[in-house]
């Protein structure tokens, strides 16, 4: 995935009971429901790993 800000690749970023996107680039953290819509599949599988995400 995308950052929407620079274009940069977004990773799965995961703290204690959270789990984020965050950009490679300019280190913007995306909630997970911020880009549900725009998912790729191999983003969706990573996130598949965690038995339960937390959306706060």
């Amino acid at each position: 995935m995308k950052c929407q800000e620079c274009g940069e690749t977004l990773k799965v970023h995961r703290r204690c009971r959270q789990v984020r996107l965050k950009c490679s680039g300019c280190q913007k953290e995306y909630q997970i429901h911020e880009v549900a819509a725009d998912l790729d599949r191999e983003t969706e599988m990573e996130l598949e790993r965690f038995t339960c995400i937390i959306y706060d």
